[in-house]
């Protein structure tokens, strides 16, 4: 793996995690298991690696650490721990959010596939043991081949599911308002795309104009047997609206993010035929964990080489990302 790690890099990240993300091990750099002892480890570093957890790098901390220049995430946001302060004191930051891109537009793919032949409902009526002939009821199914997908986000993940959209002959479609088009993929305002799309795909950012993006009356027109998509966050959707239209059985829904992480087993979600769930888990393949590893390493040696960095977080770029 590219990069070579020594006793200025302080990695904190969990064991667990560390083996995937860095499988070839990382070199002579200190190793921190839990963040509670990162102010008395700081002292001395140059470059941090963090992980999901990371406490809030506040001024209190940084006094801790006048030799930090770098801050390498292996997540994609890093909005819940970077602050100003980090910035003002010289410190750049980089993440390895382009690492699970294509997972989780994998998974995107997936659940579109799976709502569009309607394989959770087949599932869940075999399952809960429904007779032959009842199990075989569902709405009408469809193929992707030239099918009205809608796409709200073009993030790298958004991309990532439009690109594998269009290979398989999707028809697909964009909402974005920093997206202007591109040819045969044009992008439409959001009520547009909801009242035409076979499958809406949700890949937006978390953002203070995204909060609830899709609440009861952008579902309202969606088409009856549509469905929604989000492997993005709950953030984006009026989780009680959308409850509430899968009960009525008018559109299906994949969903791998949730207001409440964990789900609650008694959550009513879990007993809906009309809904497949995962754990918030697309992003988890070993592919993607060791080009996580492998983007973290690689920015810390152009960071020692004083060479540009490939996915540097700067505060302009901050306000726009989740």
């Amino acid at each position: 793996m590219t990069g070579s790690p020594d006793a200025r890099t302080l990695v904190s990240v969990p064991p667990a995690l560390r083996a995937l993300l860095f499988p070839e091990g990382v070199g002579g750099a200190r190793l921190l298991d839990d963040a509670s002892g990162l102010a008395a480890a700081l002292p001395g570093t140059e470059v941090l690696v963090t992980s999901w957890g990371a406490p809030v790098l506040d001024a209190a901390l940084l006094d801790r650490a006048p030799g930090l220049r770098l801050v390498a995430h292996i997540g994609a946001s890093v909005k819940f721990f970077v602050t100003p302060e980090l910035f003002a004191r010289g410190v750049r930051v980089t993440q390895a959010g382009q690492a699970m891109a294509r997972p989780v537009a994998e998974v995107a793919l997936a659940f579109t596939l799976a709502l569009l032949h309607r394989v959770h409902r087949f599932d869940h009526a075999l399952r809960g043991g429904a007779e032959w002939s009842a199990a075989e009821q569902a709405p009408p199914r469809h193929e992707l081949l030239g099918c009205p997908v809608g796409v709200v986000g073009a993030s790298r993940t958004g991309r990532a599911h439009i690109e594998l959209l269009r290979a398989l002959g999707a028809r697909v479609r964009v909402s974005d308002p920093y997206y202007a088009g591109e040819p045969d993929v044009p992008a439409v305002p959001l009520d547009e795309l909801l009242a035409t799309s076979r499958i809406v795909a949700l890949h937006a950012p978390v953002l203070p104009e995204t909060r609830h993006l899709i609440g009861a009356r952008e579902l309202a027109l969606m088409p009856d047997g549509a469905g929604l998509v989000n492997t993005a966050r709950s953030w984006l959707v009026d989780e009680d609206a959308l409850l509430a239209e899968l009960r009525t059985g008018r559109i299906d829904a994949a969903l791998d993010v949730f207001d409440a992480e964990p789900l609650p087993t008694g959550h009513p979600f879990r007993g809906l035929p009309n809904v497949l769930l995962t754990p918030h888990q697309a992003a988890g393949t070993v592919e993607a964990r060791r080009r996580q590893g492998e983007i973290v390493l690689d920015e810390i040696a152009r960071h020692r080489a004083g060479l540009p960095l490939r996915h540097e977080v700067t505060p302009e770029a901050l306000e726009r990302m989740g």
